[in-house]
């Protein structure tokens, strides 16, 4: 693995061995870091709002999952 610092930006060159789902997730996860670093939001006010996203979610798509 190469990481490289420029005046913009980080490059990280990796294998093409690694493992793809793996290197997702790790994408993923910057992605969400990058998005969210300049938020001033409660934690509680996050999980609030996770908590009915998840209901809604539930009650649109239960009858997939319930018979």
């Amino acid at each position: 693995m190469l990481v490289e610092r420029t005046n913009k930006e980080i490059i990280i060159r990796l294998p093409a061995s690694v493992n793809v789902d793996d290197l997702q997730a790790f994408i993923n996860y910057a992605r969400y870091k990058e998005i969210t670093s300049k938020l001033k939001v409660k934690q509680s006010d996050v999980d609030k709002l996770a908590d009915e996203v998840n209901e809604s979610w539930w009650e649109a798509n239960k009858d997939r999952f319930v018979k």
